[in-house]
């Protein structure tokens, strides 16, 4: 997704008023209730995530599938010694090949994470894994387990408690950790179940705690991607326009060229004609709309996918996936017109239009970022030279 969904899925925290000043107190529980509905729908799914925020939040779910990975590939061969001791012979002949094929099951998902960089599908699905594999054994040593030999599973009823309390771990959203804790939750009810503890206080009592950790861990996950939400975008998108800033447009560029190396992409540098004359006569906070005004244009008049940015000043960059120079210059010229047409009002009430230049240029076989600006800044000083209000891209 381009930019645009990161501004939305990211609330800002509500501005302070100033000292002596009162918000009639319905106006601030509706302001307070509607951020926090946004918040709810930014941390339920991952459908209202901009594709560089799902880069980012693959990066950090990553880091923790890897640390988590290696503490639970560390106790996985322990706990074998304490079965050695626990477990009658005919209850081993059962656990110790699973707690192996546990053990290879670990190693892979390290695996998968290690070699998923940028790769947001694979990360998500070692995170899963590693939630999934001791849940899945567990399962299997109840199933197998030979009846009336369920006290004997010393420690083993702590691993759906284990693994709900690892979920507050991730910056999952509300629905994958509802999923996961959904699962562990009937995992339990099937191992009481097995050690016929089910509908008994001892049972109720297990059933309660455990939902409450699912609770908290739920809570937790909602304020972990929410934060992670609001950090991402502070640092990685402009205040004013909502757009990406020039850093973050080049990293997220370098990503997904390092996992779509073959990708086709034309770049569009977008400037603003004569906007010091607009500050200058207008004020700033009518420059301010402009910016806005044209960034909206922006993201309505370039796909999803697509990448945009506010380059600096009154500069702006879109990087255009899949589209060859032919493709790329009909969309400039459709920009270009648009933003003609279009006009803010200052404050006495008088529109004040404005125009753009735009130099384009197609990214060539394992260019970078810096090098096809270079070359699409070039284009856009022509364009300047020229006439100004236009589109070069020879």
């Amino acid at each position: 997704m381009n930019p645009a969904s990161s501004s939305q899925t990211i609330q800002n925290s509500p501005i302070p008023l100033p000292t002596g000043t009162a918000e009639p107190v319905p106006s601030l529980l509706a302001s307070i209730g509607a951020v926090g509905i946004s918040s709810i729908r930014d941390t339920l799914s991952c459908h209202n995530h901009s594709k560089d925020f799902a880069y980012a939040r693959g990066d950090y779910l990553r880091s923790r599938v890897l640390v988590m990975g290696i503490v639970f590939s560390i106790l996985t061969p322990l706990w074998v010694l304490i079965d050695l001791i626990m477990l009658p012979p005919s209850t081993l002949a059962y656990t110790t090949p699973g707690r192996f094929f546990l053990m290879a099951g670990l190693i892979t998902t390290i695996f998968i994470a290690q070699r998923s960089r940028s790769r947001v599908t694979r990360i998500r699905v070692s995170a899963g894994l590693l939630i999934a594999l001791p849940a899945a054994f567990y399962a299997l040593v109840l199933l197998t387990l030979p009846p009336g030999n369920a006290h004997h599973l010393a420690g083993y009823g702590f691993i759906p408690f284990l693994l709900v309390a690892t979920l507050s771990i991730f910056p999952f959203t509300l629905a994958e950790s509802a999923l996961a804790g959904l699962t562990l939750l009937g995992l339990h009810l099937f191992s009481q179940h097995v050690a016929a503890t089910w509908m008994t206080p001892a049972g109720w009592e297990q059933i309660w705690l455990l939902a409450a950790l699912f609770i908290v861990s739920l809570t937790a996950n909602y304020f972990h991607l929410g934060l992670l939400l609001r950090l991402y975008r502070e640092a990685t998108h402009d205040s004013l326009t909502g757009l990406l800033n020039r850093g973050a447009m080049a990293h997220h560029l370098q990503q997904l060229r390092a996992a779509h190396p073959a990708i086709s992409m034309s770049l569009l540098m977008l400037d603003m004609d004569h906007f010091k004359k607009i500050n200058d006569t207008h004020g700033h906070s009518v420059g301010d709309q402009v910016l806005r005004k044209f960034a909206s244009i922006l993201r309505q008049h370039v796909q999803a996918s697509d990448f945009i940015a506010r380059y600096g000043g009154e500069e702006f960059v879109v990087v255009l996936l899949g589209k060859n120079k032919q493709q790329a210059l009909a969309i400039a010229e459709h920009i270009r017109q648009q933003a003609e047409q279009a006009h803010v009002y200052d404050h006495d009430g008088v529109a004040v239009p404005f125009t753009v230049s735009i130099g384009v240029a197609g990214f060539r076989l394992a260019e970078t970022f810096d090098e096809a600006a270079r070359r699409a800044d070039d284009r856009l000083y022509q364009a300047k030279k020229k006439q100004r209000n236009c589109v070069v891209g020879v």
